[in-house]
């Protein structure tokens, strides 16, 4: 705060609290005058009602003061006044420091205590969940939603079931989430309308998904170039980060056929942005551990 701007706060703040001194003190001896029946004349309600003037009661007055003087203590103590950093030397920097210092060093204790858990010892213990989730949640979710059940709508994948683009191991789980990923479809509209349209077909079949056989099968020798990646038979490549297309999870959208001849044509671009600036590899652990727990969760239920 420059000099200018904390001269300005205490003269608002002195200005301000003489004139409520000031008030105070006036009002405990003014003598407002009245009639004789101890009103002050003013009616309301054709005279129904009469206003009148009581003192005010002393627990009134003293717990005015009382209060008066808990702001002015305040303002020595605390920052406020300006400037002025208070008696205490307090400040909200100060308490954010501290209270980080105590987290980290709990935090220090935990992952000491998880470094000696083996990953299914982890999945199953109910303290590095909760860190697991916290650390998820904070980092993890805005793509891939709170429950991690993925966002077709960014291409962000399902992280609790059993499918993985780049390697469900947890080595290249830890890779993908400190280093980032970088998936591309390339677009292929040069086909033209109806080979992608055959080739979508022909895509919906790897996985016995409802499809027009006659378009499928044309398809065929077109999804060639699509092997190049995905596999002959569409089963995926976690090396190049294709995904496998004989199954019925997707990355964009549902599968519907019209998702399907859209990705083709335009292809498609997905980001996983690098997290070893915020997480370390102990993080990752147990993220890996909620995630494993979470789908062991939901097989149970399926």
């Amino acid at each position: 705060m420059s000099s200018f701007w904390s001269l300005w706060v205490m003269f608002l703040v002195v200005f301000n609290a003489g004139v409520t001194l000031f008030l105070f003190l006036w009002a405990q001896k003014v003598e407002i005058p009245v009639l004789e029946d101890g009103t002050t004349g003013h009616v309301w309600a054709h005279g129904v009602l009469r206003e009148s003037v009581r003192r005010l009661p002393r627990w009134w007055v003293a717990a005015s003061a009382a209060f008066y003087v808990w702001g002015v203590g305040f303002l020595l103590l605390y920052p406020g006044f300006g400037g002025f950093k208070g008696l205490l030397g307090w400040s909200s920097h100060g308490e954010l420091a501290l209270h980080a210092a105590v987290n980290d060093a709990n935090l220090a204790d935990l992952q000491s205590q998880f470094a000696n858990l083996s990953p299914e010892q982890l999945a199953a213990n109910p303290e590095a969940q909760r860190l697991g989730e916290r650390l998820f949640v904070d980092n993890c979710a805005a793509c891939h939603q709170r429950d991690a059940r993925g966002n077709p709508r960014l291409g962000a994948p399902n992280l609790v079931d059993a499918d993985w683009i780049w390697g469900g191991d947890d080595t290249s789980i830890t890779a993908s989430i400190l280093e980032g990923r970088q998936g591309l479809m390339p677009p292929l509209g040069s086909l033209g309308a109806d080979k992608v349209k055959d080739v979508a077909n022909y895509v919906l079949s790897l996985s016995g998904a409802p499809h027009d056989q006659a378009r499928a099968a044309a398809g065929a020798p077109e999804f060639i170039v699509c092997s190049a990646c995905h596999g002959a038979t569409g089963e995926g490549n976690p090396l190049l980060g294709a995904p496998r297309l004989s199954d019925s999870t997707w990355t964009w959208g549902k599968g519907d056929l019209a998702m399907i001849e859209h990705t083709i044509t335009n292809g498609a671009h997905g980001v996983m942005p690098a997290w070893k600036s915020r997480l370390t590899g102990d993080d990752t652990r147990v993220i890996i551990a909620w995630l494993r727990s979470q789908s062991r969760e939901r097989v149970a239920t399926l």
